[in-house]
């Protein structure tokens, strides 16, 4: 993934000299730097998440690892012995729907009908807020004769949010500055997706040699992207406002706890975090050093 992301940066250094460019590639009629505009954007969006998304997040957000702690198992002779050993115990949150909000600010720049721009996304986190203070677990069943059999342990509101970046390409299609245009984009990019967890579980390794506790904090995982969208956008002089939909493909690594990771696939999802979404986006065009000019010479 850190490969992924470096090449991902390094792309976007070259491009970024591409179009910063030299006075030789515009000599030379690559292109003219003089027509190259800045512009900003906002936008929000209804994010409507695939069922697999949905199930990735419920079946990690609300998994239920237990809690490892020390137990007095005694035999049938009576000889005592400690063992750790696994509590469990049941929680009553609600399960998270299967939409968000999404909120974008856009830096980018426009060569005539082509357009780049980086898209910052993120969103408010979503809480599903815990009905008890602390809940009662029990040992495992195969220790079902030790002491103590229940023990008590602290309840968090869970939570998850996420936030990327996203290197997209555009084109207007009906032409630099018509009043209407339709403008279909491609991009790639990366996210983080973070998680609270219901309790201070214990996270063990398959022998339980080693174990460390859930702390009371979010965890990330990253992920890259892939995004397809198409926008139509009414262009008023300087200032442009724009419907827009598409889909975007997230694959998440495997989330990392206390250096312990937590493969979601035996709970009955994969990784993704696939998403349609429709939204609208407000844009602001800076003037080119060749609109100055136009202008100067009114």
């Amino acid at each position: 993934m850190k490969t992924k992301i470096a090449s991902l940066c390094l792309a976007a250094v070259f491009s970024i000299l591409a179009f910063a460019g030299n006075s030789s590639a515009a000599e030379e009629g690559f292109y003219d730097k003089d027509h190259i505009r800045g512009f900003i954007s906002v936008g929000a969006d209804y994010r409507g998440m695939r069922s697999e998304f949905q199930k990735y997040v419920n079946n990690v957000a609300f998994k239920n690892i237990g809690h490892m702690e020390k137990a007095v198992v005694t035999d049938t002779s009576g000889k005592a012995d400690t063992v750790l050993a696994k509590y469990y115990g049941d929680y009553n949150y609600s399960k998270f729907n299967n939409y968000y909000l999404g909120l974008h600010f856009i830096l980018g720049a426009q060569y005539k009908q082509f357009l780049t721009w980086f898209d910052i996304n993120f969103m408010p986190y979503q809480r599903s807020e815990r009905n008890a203070d602390t809940y009662v677990t029990t040992i495992e069943s195969k220790y079902a004769n030790a002491t103590p059999a229940n023990r008590v342990y602290n309840l968090y509101d869970v939570e998850w949010f996420s936030y990327g970046v996203d290197w997209m390409f555009g084109w207007k299609t009906l032409g630099e500055d018509a009043f209407f245009n339709i403008i279909p984009a491609v991009g790639i990019g990366f996210n983080l997706i973070n998680f609270h967890f219901p309790s201070s579980f214990t996270i063990t390794d398959p022998e339980r040699t080693k174990s460390e506790r859930v702390r009371d904090r979010f965890y990330s995982t990253l992920a890259s992207t892939f995004t397809a969208e198409i926008e139509f956008r009414l262009q008023f002089e300087q200032f442009a406002v724009g419907a827009y939909g598409g889909i975007r493909f997230v694959r998440y690594s495997e989330l990392d706890i206390e250096d312990f990771n937590i493969d979601p696939n035996p709970y009955g999802t994969d990784n993704v975090g696939d998403t349609w979404y429709a939204g609208l986006r407000f844009t602001w065009l800076f003037l080119s050093p060749w609109d100055k000019k136009q202008q100067n010479k009114l």
